[in-house]
C-alpha cells in the first residue's frame, strides 16, 4: 500500500526520456499511483544502452515506483481505452511534441471534456507559443538556445562547443522539478476548489531559471557586465569573429571582474583536488588567516578598483601563491586544515564513489530496491524528507507492459478485448 502525502492520487503519465519521467518519479515517491504509458516496443530511454533486453540503467533510474501500460496510442482502440481510464485519474502529465497530443487524442481539450476537473501538466521544449512552438527539442538543444552552453564556454580540442557539465542534463533535470511542483500545486488547488486546470512548463523556461542573474536585465547594474558584453558581441560579430572567440571574451570579462579571487574556486592538491567556497568577508578573513595572508584590498580598501593594473597584478600573484602552496600537500591535509579554520571546503570526488559514503548512507540519501528482472539496485532517494508523511519509493522501475492487463481491466476492458489488441500488436 502506497504511503506519502500523495497516497490515493492517480496519475497518467505520457512522458519519455528524462524531464517527464524524472518529475513523475518524484510524484510516485510521494505516494501517487503513476501509470506510465509507453509504446509496445518501449520508450527510447528504455532502449538506450540496454544491458538486458528492454532494460537500461538510464530508464530504471528515472521510472521507479510506476506501473507500466504498454499500448500503441495510434490505434483507435488504444485511444478509447485511454479515454475510459481518464475518469479514474486525478492528473495527466505529458511531454510529447506540441503537435502530437491532439493527433493521438490525448490533448487537454479532449481529455478535459471527458473529465472537466482534470489536472493536465504539459511540458514542451520551448512553450506552446512563438516561432519555436512546434520545434522538437532535447536537453542539448535547450541548453544551446538558452545560453547555458555559451555561458559554460567549454570547447573540445577543435573548438566545438561542449555542454557546461557532461552527463548532467540541466534543462531536463530542472524541468523535472518544475513538472512535479506544478502537478502538486494544481492538485492542491483542485482539493481546495474542485477545479482542474492546464499547467505548462518547458525546457527553455527552466534553463532560463537556472541562469537567474545572467538572464535578468537590470539597467542600473548592467553597466558592469551585460551592456559592455552585448556591445562587444555586436562588434565582434560585425568583425566576423567566431563563436569560440566571443564565448571566450564573455568568460574573460566575467573573470576580469574577479581577478585574483582565491576564495571561491577549485584547487589541485598533491594527490587530488579540493573545492573552497567563501562568500562573506568573515569567511574570506578566516581563509587568509589560515594561510598567513595579511590583507586583501577587496575587504580592506573601500576604494579598491578591480580593473586597476595594480589590483590585477596583486590578484594574479595572490592566486599563484595560494595554488602553489595548496599543491604541496595532500587533500586530507587541506580539508582538515581549512575545516579547523572554519573555511567551507570539500574533497572533489567522483559520483561513482558516493553510494556507500557515510554522509549519504546516514542521511538516507540512497535507497535499495529490487527490480523484477534485473535484481538489486541502489539509487538516490527522494531529495526531501518529511517527518509525518515521508516519501518512500514504491518499488523499482517496471518491466515493459507489466501492468497492461490490470490497468486496462480497471478501465473496463474485458480479457477478450485485451487479448485481441495484443494479437494485433496494439498492447504488450
Amino acid at each position: 500500500m502506497a504511503s506519502g502525502p500523495l497516497a490515493g492520487v492517480r496519475i497518467l503519465e505520457f512522458t519519455q526520456i528524462i524531464a517527464g519521467p524524472f518529475g513523475c518519479q518524484f510524484l510516485a515517491d510521494l505516494g501517487a499511483e503513476v501509470i506510465k504509458v509507453e509504446p509496445p516496443q518501449g520508450e527510447p530511454w528504455r532502449l538506450a544502452a540496454q544491458f538486458v533486453p528492454l532494460e537500461s540503467k538510464t530508464y530504471q533510474a528515472l521510472n521507479r515506483g510506476k506501473r507500466s501500460l504498454a499500448i500503441d496510442l495510434a490505434d483507435e482502440r488504444a485511444q478509447a481505452a485511454i479515454h475510459a481510464l481518464v475518469p479514474t485519474v486525478d492528473a495527466v502529465v505529458i511531454n510529447y511534441r506540441p503537435d502530437v497530443p491532439a493527433r493521438l487524442n490525448v490533448d487537454y481539450e479532449t481529455l478535459s471534456a471527458i473529465k472537466p476537473d482534470l489536472v493536465y501538466v504539459d511540458s514542451t521544449a520551448f512553450g506552446r507559443k512563438g516561432p519555436w512552438a512546434n520545434k522538437p527539442g532535447y536537453d542539448i538543444v535547450a541548453q544551446g538556445v538558452s545560453g547555458l552552453t555559451a555561458g559554460g564556454a567549454r570547447f573540445d580540442d577543435r573548438g566545438v562547443p561542449m555542454l557546461p557539465s557532461i552527463g548532467v542534463p540541466v534543462a531536463d533535470v530542472t524541468t523535472g522539478y518544475a513538472i512535479a511542483m506544478g502537478t502538486i500545486a494544481a492538485l492542491f488547488h483542485h482539493r481546495a476548489t474542485g477545479e482542474g486546470q492546464m499547467v505548462q512548463t518547458s525546457l527553455l523556461a527552466n534553463a532560463l531559471q537556472a541562469q537567474s542573474g545572467g538572464f535578468m536585465s537590470l539597467p542600473a547594474a548592467d553597466v558592469m557586465m551585460r551592456t559592455p558584453f552585448l556591445e562587444a558581441l555586436d562588434q565582434g560579430r560585425a568583425e566576423g569573429k567566431s563563436y569560440t572567440e566571443m564565448a571566450n571574451l564573455r568568460r574573460a570579462m566575467q573573470q576580469g571582474r574577479q581577478t585574483g579571487n582565491i576564495y571561491y574556486r577549485n584547487y589541485l592538491t598533491s594527490d587530488g583536488a579540493i573545492a573552497i567556497g567563501n562568500l562573506s568577508a568573515s569567511l574570506r578573513k578566516k581563509m587568509r588567516d589560515s594561510l598567513g595572508i595579511d590583507t586583501d584590498p577587496r575587504d580592506d580598501d573601500p576604494a579598491w578598483d578591480p580593473q586597476a593594473p595594480e589590483s590585477i597584478k596583486f590578484g594574479l600573484e595572490l592566486v599563484e601563491r595560494v595554488e602553489r602552496e595548496i599543491a604541496t600537500n595532500t587533500t586530507e591535509h587541506w580539508v582538515n586544515h581549512f575545516e579547523t579554520a572554519g573555511v567551507p571546503v570539500g574533497e572533489i570526488v567522483f559520483v561513482e564513489e558516493l553510494v556507500d559514503h557515510p554522509q549519504v548512507v546516514e542521511n538516507g540519501y540512497r535507497v535499495d530496491l529490487e527490480h523484477d528482472l534485473t535484481g538489486p539496485q541502489t539509487m538516490a532517494s527522494s531529495p526531501f524528507q518529511m517527518s509525518k508523511t515521508p516519501p518512500e519509493p514504491q518499488g523499482a522501475a517496471p518491466p515493459l507492459g507489466r501492468d497492461t492487463d490490470a490497468v486496462l481491466e480497471e478501465a473496463g476492458l474485458d480479457r477478450d478485448a485485451i487479448a485481441a489488441m495484443r494479437a494485433d500488436g496494439v498492447v504488450r
